[in-house]
Order: C-alpha cells, then sequence, then structure tokens
C-alpha cells in the first residue's frame, strides 16, 4: 500500500512521495478494452489451473478491476515504438493472388500440426490471407458468435496447451504470425493480435513459455524483481508488479483505491478480490492506545499485514483533488465496501463518512465539496488520534522503566523503518538497473534488427533494378520482333500483290493460246473440208465426163 501515513514505513506521508500504485505512470495508461480471458494456467493457488469458462463467467457484482483491460492507442503506439520494429519505407509490390485450396491453412491447423511445416506454409501464403486468420481469431476470442465460438476457442487451447512440442527453441522457427496466434490462443489475450503493437519474436516467445510477463504495458522479465516467494515461483506467468495475487489478472488502474498493495513484499491485490477472499478483516493493532484492532489487509503473498485507514488517507490526499464526480463517487464506494465491517471508531466514524457523502453526491452535492469534506475528515482524525492517547492516559502517571522500554520501542520501530526505506530504495534501485540492462539489451536487438531490414533492403533493391533491367531487355526484343514481323507482314502483301499479276497475266496468255489453238484447229479443219469438197467436185466432174463418154458410144 506504498508509504502510507498509518503503515509501517513513515509516520507522516511525504508530500513528494506517493504510493506505488498511484504513482502517475507514462503514456496515460487507461482501462480501456476488457479482454476475453486471463490465462487459463493460472489459478489463485498456483497448483490447479482454471478452465476459461471460470474466467468467462464472471459476476456482474465484479468490479471492472477483475477483468483484463489493454491500454488506449497512444499507450499502444507509445509501447510499439520501444518494442516493435522501426519502419522503413520501401517500396513494396503487392502482387495479389488467388490461394487454392490445398495452400489454405486453418486456425486448427496452427494449433495442432507441427512447427516448421506450418511455418513452411505460411511462407508461402500472401499477407491478405493470414491477415484473416488473425482476424477471426480476434472474432472467436472476442465471443460475439455465441457458445460456438467459446467452445471453438477452449478447443483451440486444449490443442495447444497439450503439446510439448512447443519450446523456446522450436518456437524460433515459428512464422511470426503463426506465432502471434499460438500466444494469443494460450494466453486469451487477442491484443497480441492487435495490427498496432509489434512485439520481437524473442519477447513473444518468453511470453509464451511464461518468460515475460502477458501484460503489453509491463512486459517484465519473469519472475519480477527476481522474486523467490512462492507464488512468483510456482505461479507460470505471474507479475508481481501488475497482476493480483488472488486472481492473476491485471489493469491498468491508477490513482485509486482499487489496488491494495502490500507494504512489505510489494504485490499487489484487487480491492474487490481481497474483500471476497476474507483478506481485510480486523485484527490487532501495531499501534499502542484506545484502539486495540483495527481494519488491517493481509497480503496473501507473504502472509502478513497492512494497515487500511492510513492507506486510504494517503491515496485521497493525493489523488482525490485529480478525480471527477463518477470517479470520486466510485473510490468512495470502495473504501465504504472496505470499513463496512470494521469495530474500531475511526474505521466506523470513515464508514459513515462515506456513506454520507455517497448520499449528498446522489442528491447534487458538487464533487469539490465532497472531496473537500473527506480531506477534511482525515485532518481531524490525526487531531483525535493524540487526543484520545492523551485522554486514555492523562490519568495516570508512567513508571520510569516503562518510559525506558517505550522510548527504546520507537527507537526500534525508527530503526526499523529505516532499514525498511534502505531495503525498498536498494531495491527500486537494482529494479532501475535491470530495467536499465533490459533496455540496452533491446537497443542491440532493434540495432541488428535494423542492420538486418537494411541489407534486406539493399538486396530487394538490387533484385529490383536486375528486373528492372531484364524487363527492359525484354522490351528492346519485343519491339525488334514486332518491327520484322511488320517487315515479314509488307513482304508478303508485295508477294501476294506479285502472285496476283502473274495469275492474271498467265491467265490472259493461256486464253490467247488457247484462242490460238483453237483458230488454227478451225483453219485446219477449214482446210480439211476445202479440199474434201473440192475431191468431192472432181469426183463428180470425172463421173459427169465419163457417162458422157458412154453416151457417145
Amino acid at each position: 500500500m506504498g508509504t502510507s501515513s498509518g503503515s509501517n514505513i513513515h509516520n507522516q506521508p511525504s508530500s513528494k512521495m506517493l504510493p506505488p500504485r498511484q504513482q502517475p505512470r507514462s503514456g496515460g495508461l487507461q482501462t480501456s478494452l476488457s479482454l476475453v480471458t486471463s490465462d487459463p494456467m493460472l489459478s489463485p493457488d498456483g497448483q490447479e489451473p482454471r478452465s476459461n469458462s471460470d474466467n468467462i463467467r464472471e459476476s456482474p457484482t465484479e468490479s471492472a478491476s477483475s477483468r483484463e483491460t489493454w491500454p488506449t492507442a497512444d499507450t499502444v503506439n507509445g509501447k510499439k515504438m520501444e518494442n516493435g520494429k522501426s519502419e522503413i519505407d520501401c517500396p513494396e509490390q503487392s502482387v495479389i493472388r488467388r490461394v487454392s485450396s490445398a495452400d489454405k491453412i486453418s486456425l486448427r491447423e496452427i494449433a495442432r500440426e507441427r512447427v516448421d511445416v506450418v511455418s513452411e506454409k505460411m511462407h508461402r501464403l500472401p499477407e491478405e490471407f493470414l491477415e484473416e486468420l488473425k482476424n477471426g481469431l480476434r472474432a472467436i476470442l472476442e465471443c460475439n458468435g455465441g457458445s460456438h465460438q467459446r467452445e471453438e476457442f477452449l478447443t483451440l487451447q486444449r490443442f495447444v496447451q497439450g503439446r510439448s512440442d512447443l519450446t523456446a527453441k522450436t518456437l524460433i522457427r515459428a512464422h511470426r504470425v503463426q506465432l502471434e496466434i499460438l500466444v494469443a490462443i494460450n494466453s486469451g489475450i487477442q491484443a497480441f493480435l492487435h495490427p498496432n503493437i509489434s512485439l520481437s519474436q524473442t519477447s513473444l516467445i518468453e511470453v509464451f513459455v511464461y518468460k515475460r510477463c502477458r501484460n503489453i504495458a509491463c512486459q517484465t522479465q519473469l519472475p519480477a524483481d527476481d522474486c523467490t516467494c512462492e507464488i512468483c515461483t510456482h505461479r507460470n506467468g505471474f507479475c508481481n508488479l501488475c497482476m493480483c495475487v488472488i486472481c492473476n489478472k491485471f489493469d491498468f488502474e491508477v490513482n485509486t483505491c482499487r489496488w491494495i498493495g502490500c507494504d512489505l513484499c510489494s504485490h499487489w491485490t484487487h480491492t474487490d478480490c481481497a474483500i471476497r477472499d476474507g483478506q481485510i478483516c480486523m485484527g490487532p493493532s501495531a499501534k499502542s492506545g484506545a484502539c486495540p484492532s483495527e481494519m488491517l489487509f493481509r497480503c496473501r503473498a507473504c502472509n502478513r499485514t497492512s494497515e487500511l485507514l492510513g492507506w486510504v488517507k494517503d491515496v485521497f490526499q493525493h489523488c482525490a483533488p485529480a478525480w471527477d464526480r463518477e470517479a470520486l463517487m466510485r473510490e468512495l464506494d470502495f473504501v465504504s465496501r472496505i470499513f463496512r465491517g470494521s469495530e474500531d471508531p475511526r474505521g466506523r466514524k470513515l464508514y459513515w463518512k462515506c456513506e454520507e457523502l455517497l448520499e449528498k453526491m446522489k442528491g447534487g452535492l458538487p464533487e469539490s465539496m465532497a472531496c473537500r469534506g473527506i480531506l477534511l475528515f482525515f485532518q481531524e482524525l490525526e487531531v483525535d488520534s493524540p487526543k484520545s492517547l492523551e485522554n486514555g492516559e492523562a490519568g495516570r502517571l508512567i513508571a520510569p522503566h516503562e518510559a525506558c522500554n517505550r522510548i527504546a520501542e520507537v527507537v526500534q520501530e525508527a530503526i526499523r523503518k529505516m532499514e525498511m526505506v534502505a531495503d525498498e530504495k536498494m531495491r527500486m534501485f537494482k529494479k532501475a538497473r535491470l530495467s536499465l540492462d533490459a533496455c540496452d539489451r533491446e537497443l542491440e536487438d532493434k540495432a541488428r534488427e535494423v542492420t538486418e531490414l537494411q541489407m534486406e533492403r539493399t538486396k530487394k533493391k538490387q533484385q529490383i533494378e536486375e528486373l528492372e533491367k531484364i524487363v527492359r531487355l525484354k522490351q528492346a526484343e519485343a519491339d525488334m520482333f514486332q518491327l520484322k514481323a511488320n517487315e515479314a507482314k509488307r513482304e508478303a502483301e508485295r508477294l501476294q500483290r506479285i502472285a496476283l499479276a502473274k495469275t492474271d497475266k498467265s491467265e490472259e496468255e493461256y486464253a490467247s493460246s488457247y484462242l490460238k489453238l483453237r483458230l488454227s484447229e478451225a483453219e485446219a479443219e477449214k482446210q480439211y473440208l476445202f479440199e474434201k469438197i473440192k475431191l468431192q467436185e472432181s469426183s463428180r466432174a470425172s463421173q459427169s465426163g465419163g457417162g458422157m463418154n458412154l453416151h457417145r458410144c
């Protein structure tokens, strides 16, 4: 619960330090879109895996903090600049081709078939088909189609989680879209399929094998802060920086009483989950005074307690002026539910005050007046505490040995708090060092990726230039062949004209020869007939002369 005024770390809150969960985060994280499920392999006790059906069928009375959410577009774009590949402008030639039924691949095949076989198929598929696959899985994760899509997702998840061959070594050979689909199926988080989120291949593999936080806005190496507690070491994929110890889910709520942090181990718990599981209850007060017990939060990770009143006061003092009306009413409702079962006077007063302010705000009380009222109430509680102690002990004298014991207790408490602060600072330093090392490694990876992309761009450019040379050469050959074809066509037309002319001349010569032949034959026949006629006339003449001679005789 951070540095609350009533916590075991500081006696008075510092105006410069906010509780860890109330620290403003870069990127303006907000609760924007609910994801379907959390990791089904995680369970509150770290022993039995929870089915996705338990995650989907949540009670309507549970708060939104028990649902996993992912950031808005601004946060996504910021994260993309950190984890995604830098885009390099290069000319791309989009080729649209049809995919045959034999080349197509389904989500079930991706979930069941060997990694290298599926990867080889996906490298032959166009980007449009791969996007359709991702859109289909996003629709299944949204469960807009009802029970059928939910059953389909559970089937896919059983296939993926039942395989023993999906290891970091085999997933290196996976196609990027194949890896995104496998991670989305295994975790049930559709953010891994979002076009504006681009994680490196190594990060996706680490998320799949539970070596990196599945929270897109966290992405911490697991176990976070090298925590060796039973929860962090035995729960696959659990991150103590952003996940609830009880429900294992995460969201991006800050500046709120919706999350409770342990003062000692820095693990976080949803307030709703803590109330539902009885982690918020009355317990012995760490302070001596009139109240022997107070409302405490018991952390499931370390099983130690932290007081709640000082934590709530710190949250409201640092964050309430920035809340709007709806947020203030929601936070007052949270505090009211936290202290509903309180038995100490201060806790009961806080419960009544929250209920009173909620009723007044429902009746139209401005949020500014309600905010001033709750902050003034916390100031009055601080003033009343020393008075009650003073009134309770003024009637008797304190023995010297008792006074020495109290002084020793105060000194020991101060030393213990200083040691805790030193440990916290050392932990923060180690965390910062680890973050710096991770950033250096990420920068080296990005530099290598940029070098590879530049080399690939140069290679593609050379290939394009070679293709352009081939195209120009083929175009010149085509022009040459077209020119020769035109010449051949003109030559054919010329020969055709010559052939026609010769044919006409041949026909004329043939007709002339035929007429001459017929004329010769006619002349010969005429001569023949003339000779025949002469012969006949001479024959007649001879006959007529012989008859006359006979007549004379």
